[in-house]
């Protein structure tokens, strides 16, 4: 049985594990992630890889990274919210573990996590929508991987929607992301909160008076109690979302759209609002067929999990 090395890069911890071919994740390991540095970073995801050798028989690794890589699957050209910069990282890594190394976007290998072993198993068109600090996207069409001419399709989060709108990352204004994820969610959720909105009163009760204690799981958890406040601030990103899945899938034509990422933990308090706004919203609408908009069944292992099958391709 082949194994693989999976690594997924996030902006707070690095997780590996080793993965069998059929998705299933034999031994996993988590450390915090350097997103200051690269060449922590990269001295971090070689640790992780040399550890878990020790135990394991692992042919190859595949890496998922937060940023734009090249077609070659080798460079990171660059990232919104980490420290890279036209990095060579495949070569690096290579150097570092004495093993074939494959670099993807994290969003990619998370989609082809999910066409493989997840929610779109049984379809061979699908768009994954990954809700968390931003908004990441991951296309499979015809049963593979698209990643554009230059490898740097499907960034969604970075569509244009609001003209002048919020600063992004990117040094943009008006991204998809500053609207319909998590970092949305709080930040939108903290200004009420510091406003005196009475609306707020009882998300900032459990925050402890503290505006900026408010996260994306306390107003979660506040929506699941019944919160009407919480649960308005999660339709509110639901029917962003909605409305991009609909223009994505106007160009697309996806048979399952998978909603992933931290903020997807919320569950229908998000993908009600999801579905209800993509349904007002898709042209053609009553004279199409209707895709299923369904949530990521690997949860926040699906980068690692695609990673390391990418790996074998």
């Amino acid at each position: 049985m082949s194994l693989t090395c999976g690594i997924d890069i996030g902006g707070t911890k690095i997780a590996g594990g080793v993965v069998d071919e059929q998705g299933t994740i034999l031994e996993e390991l988590r450390v915090e992630s350097p997103a200051s540095s690269e060449e922590a970073i990269e001295t971090a995801v070689a640790g992780l890889v040399q550890e878990l050798r020790t135990r394991h028989e692992v042919t190859a690794v595949g890496v998922g990274a937060a940023g734009y890589v090249d077609r070659s699957r080798s460079v990171v050209m660059f990232a919104p919210n980490i420290a890279w910069r036209d990095v060579a990282m495949r070569a690096d890594l290579e150097q570092r573990v004495d093993l074939p190394v494959v670099i993807e976007n994290d969003a990619n290998a998370a989609a082809w996590g999910e066409f493989r072993f997840g929610a779109g198993h049984d379809v061979d068109d699908l768009l994954l929508v990954t809700v968390g600090t931003g908004v990441g996207g991951g296309l499979v069409l015809g049963g593979r991987l698209y990643r554009g001419a230059f490898g740097v399709g499907a960034e969604i989060g970075h569509m244009r929607v609001v003209p002048h709108g919020i600063l992004c990352g990117c040094g943009n204004r008006g991204c998809f992301e500053q609207y319909g994820s998590g970092t949305a969610l709080v930040r939108d959720a903290r200004a009420a909160a510091s406003g005196g909105s009475l609306l707020a009163r009882g998300v900032l009760d459990r925050a402890g008076g503290d505006p900026e204690a408010i996260t994306g799981p306390l107003i979660t958890e506040a929506a699941r109690a019944g919160d009407p406040f919480a649960v308005e601030q999660l339709a509110e990103i639901g029917r962003w979302l909605g409305e991009g899945i609909a223009s994505l899938t106007a160009v697309l034509d996806p048979a399952v759209v998978v909603v992933g990422g931290g903020v997807s933990e919320a569950g229908d308090l998000l993908l009600n609002p999801v579905r209800a706004a993509f349904a007002a919203q898709l042209t053609g609408r009553g004279h199409r067929p209707s895709l299923e908009i369904r949530k990521a069944r690997l949860g926040n292992r699906a980068g690692l999990i695609g990673a390391a099958d990418l790996a074998r391709i």
